[in-house]
C-alpha cells in the first residue's frame, strides 16, 4: 500500500519542484500572516502555475472571513481545496464550501480521546478530514509545531470522509506512524525544514519516498 503524501507550507520554487516531482499527492499553500511559511496570494498564484492540474493545491486558513478567502481566489484560482485550520464550526465549513464551490478539508486539533468526538461534527460538512496535534498553550498558531500526538487514538478508526494524519511527521517517523494509526495519507510541514518555513528539497523528497514504500 502507497501511502499519499501533502507537502504544506510550500513558499519557493524550489520547494514546489521537488514536491511535485517527487510525487506529492498534495501541494500546501499558508495564508495565515503569523506563520513563518504565509505567502501573499500573488505568490502563491505563481507557484500554482507550477503545479499539474492532477495534483490538487490546498490553501491553508485559519479562521477566516469571506473576503480573505475571496480575495485569495481572486488571485490564486487555481487553489482547488480550502483547509481549514481553525475553530470553524460544521456550519461554517459547510458554508464556505458551498459560497466558495471548493472541497474543505477541516482540521482536527487531538490530544485525547475527547478531541475524536469533535471529528464526526464535520463528517457531512467536510469533504476530507485532517487530524493534527493540539498545540501547546502560548503556541501563535494552530499547526506546523512539529508535535505529534498518540497515533493509537485513531487506531481503527473509521470516518464516513477521506482523512489524513499530521503532527511532527518525518520521513523517520512514518513507518511507525502508518503502521500504529493506519493511516492512509499524510501531511508534513516542519518535518521537511531545516528551519521554521525553510524547506528542504531533499528532505520533501525522502519523506515522499518513504510514504510510497508504506
Amino acid at each position: 500500500m502507497s501511502v499519499a503524501a501533502k507537502i504544506c507550507g510550500l513558499s519557493s520554487e524550489a520547494a514546489v519542484a521537488a514536491a511535485v516531482e517527487g510525487g506529492a499527492a498534495y501541494v500546501g499553500f499558508v495564508f495565515y500572516p503569523p506563520s513563518p511559511r504565509a505567502v501573499s496570494p500573488a505568490r502563491c498564484g505563481a507557484l500554482c502555475a507550477m503545479v499539474p492540474g492532477g495534483v490538487p493545491r490546498v490553501g491553508l486558513f485559519v479562521d477566516p472571513d469571506d473576503a480573505t478567502i475571496a480575495a485569495v481566489l481572486d488571485a490564486a484560482p487555481a487553489i482547488d481545496i480550502l483547509q481549514l485550520h481553525g475553530a470553524e464550526t460544521p456550519e461554517r465549513v459547510a458554508e464556505a464550501r458551498q459560497r466558495f464551490g471548493r472541497k474543505v478539508m477541516k482540521a482536527v486539533a487531538v490530544a485525547g480521546p475527547d478531541d475524536l468526538a469533535v471529528a464526526a461534527r464535520y463528517e457531512d460538512a467536510a469533504d476530507l478530514l485532517l487530524f493534527d496535534a493540539k498545540p501547546p498553550p502560548g503556541a501563535t498558531r494552530p499547526g506546523g509545531n512539529g508535535l505529534a500526538f498518540d497515533w493509537r487514538l485513531i487506531a481503527g478508526r473509521d470516518w464516513r470522509v477521506p482523512w489524513l494524519l499530521s503532527g511532527g511527521l518525518t520521513a523517520d517517523l512514518l513507518p511507525e506512524a502508518v503502521r500504529i494509526s493506519r493511516a492512509t495519507a499524510v501531511d508534513v510541514s516542519s518535518g521537511v525544514e531545516t528551519a521554521p518555513g525553510q524547506k528542504d528539497p531533499q528532505k520533501i523528497r525522502a519523506f515522499i519516498t518513504a510514504a510510497a514504500a508504506l
